[in-house]
């Protein structure tokens, strides 16, 4: 299995260890070690309260959000983990606007860490549409620890690419 799909902007010495310990078939281990437990946020509203609470508690003036789910098929359809969408829609002589947020499937069972990274991007992208300075700038005020999450989230791929859920 390549690393590179999700480690391709990387330095090389990172990536030749992430490879060691996939060769050495201690990926696993190293995830479990770091983040033992998953969360129990498993239904639609469920993860409606936790990404509400999220969002009240650091862009309260942002706009409301209209649909929050798990999806099962943004791994597959939209190549992506996490979705913001912005729909606009005129309904009687008015323009509507609603914002939905939709969460890959795969961290219904995941650690909680790495579902909050997850939706603290998503709800960056209420604020930033580009993944820019400013946007990353909301990631880290949100989640001081964004960047590091995000690489061990990667981590976790890259293991359930290999076919090994250790949380399942």
């Amino acid at each position: 299995m390549s690393v590179h799909k999700y480690l391709a902007n990387y330095p090389a010495n990172l990536v030749a260890q992430v490879q060691t310990l996939i060769d050495e078939k201690r990926l696993g281990d190293f995830l479990l070690q770091r983040y033992p437990k998953t969360h129990d946020i498993g239904s639609d509203q469920a993860l409606r309260d936790y990404v509400v609470a999220l969002k009240n508690q650091h862009m309260k003036k942002s706009p409301p959000l209209s649909k929050i789910v798990y999806d099962s098929k943004l791994h597959l359809v939209h190549k992506a983990l996490g979705l913001h969408s912005y729909v606009s829609r005129v309904q009687g002589g008015k323009l509507k606007s609603k914002n939905e947020i939709r969460v890959g499937a795969v961290f219904k069972r995941s650690p909680e860490v790495f579902l909050n990274m997850i939706v603290v991007h998503e709800l960056a992208h209420l604020k930033e549409k580009d993944h820019n300075k400013a946007f990353y700038r909301l990631c880290r005020h949100m989640l001081p620890e964004y960047h590091q999450l995000e690489f061990d989230m990667r981590l976790y791929l890259i293991h359930l690419d290999d076919g090994v859920d250790i949380y399942g």
